[in-house]
């Protein structure tokens, strides 16, 4: 098991998140974030035992499922709101949103909702590591339906004949938007598809933060020796619907199933086993809570306060 300081440090992160996302949703309704935003509640595990073993030099790639990534990777919350709001002292300046998160101050380097859209992006990313020789990793997120994109294969080909210094992590929900697994890819575990470019690949339970913090640290070990990239694949499970703050209609998803991951929340377990193991009491746990809400207060408020961007920022960045 790992040190009782950093297990207290995965809780607190993934409450963070899911406290940060549940205020979203109570305030998405108010239309000041005009933006489509695709929550994570139910999958913080990932980011945060992912992000918890990187330096700050190393770069990070999400897609549109990004903002537990971001904020896990040590993003800013206030400008995380801001750009929700579109205001000017966003991460992104106000004029990318939810989807199109980046941070260059965190080496958070961009999120794009194109599906696998970000991949050949980190793998650019990875061989400029090797090329500078800054013993830098590069992390690509990408959900299940990547796999099915052509430029992935093409990635992991790249990616296994350079060994390049990347960790590719899946977060395997089952669904594209509300398509399961079985109507979309032939019967198989993703993370062999991985072991067919001869790369080093593991599937583990993406709901249990320490498993995802003890197994990336051994892929992120292999990975700064030059033994080359590393694949990993977590089961998970989105909480919410594809897009937006609501729970999906009744019927589109089998009842058993959802009650089966609601059970499995990451948070909630982490909760049990260090409150049994006497690591935190309900007591810190409320005292928490009450940190992180006045910094979410703080968060909202300075997004609410600040500007918007300059209009004339629409005819800037713009190619043809």
């Amino acid at each position: 098991m790992i040190a009782r300081k950093i297990q207290k440090n995965l809780f607190f992160q993934m409450l963070r998140i899911r406290m940060v996302e549940e205020e979203i949703v109570k305030r998405y309704s108010e239309q000041e974030m005009r933006c489509p935003t695709h929550l994570c509640i139910g999958q913080e595990a990932i980011a945060v035992g992912v992000c918890a073993n990187l330096q700050k030099k190393d770069k990070v790639f999400s897609y549109h499922r990004s903002h537990g990534h971001y904020l896990a990777k040590g993003g800013n919350l206030p400008k995380f709101i801001a750009e929700l709001y579109g205001k000017a002292t966003g991460c992104s300046g106000g004029i990318g949103g939810s989807q199109h998160l980046i941070d260059l101050s965190v080496n958070f380097s961009g999120a794009i909702p194109i599906v696998g859209e970000t991949i050949p992006l980190a793998i650019g990313a990875a061989m400029a590591a090797i090329m500078k020789k800054d013993n830098r990793i590069t992390v690509t997120f990408l959900g299940d339906a990547a796999v099915e994109e052509g430029v992935f294969s093409e990635s992991l080909n790249f990616a296994s004949l350079k060994k390049l210094p990347i960790l590719f992590v899946c977060e395997n929900n089952f669904y594209s938007i509300s398509t399961p697994m079985i109507d979309r890819q032939p019967k198989r575990e993703i993370y062999t598809f991985a072991k067919a470019f001869k790369i080093a690949s593991y599937q583990m339970d993406g709901n249990d933060v320490v498993k995802v913090y003890q197994l990336t640290h051994k892929a992120i070990d292999y990975i700064r020796h030059r033994r080359g990239p590393v694949f990993l694949e977590f089961l998970t499970y989105r909480l919410r619907e594809h897009c937006g703050p609501n729970f999906e209609p009744e019927g589109w998803r089998p009842k058993e199933e959802v009650d089966y991951w609601t059970k499995r929340s990451p948070i909630e377990r982490l909760k049990r086993h260090l409150i049994d193991k006497k690591i935190l009491t309900l007591d810190q746990i409320k005292r928490l809570k009450q940190k992180i809400e006045e910094e979410i207060s703080i968060a909202f408020k300075f997004a609410k306060e600040s500007p918007f961007p300059d209009q004339d920022l629409s005819e800037d960045m713009v190619y043809a």
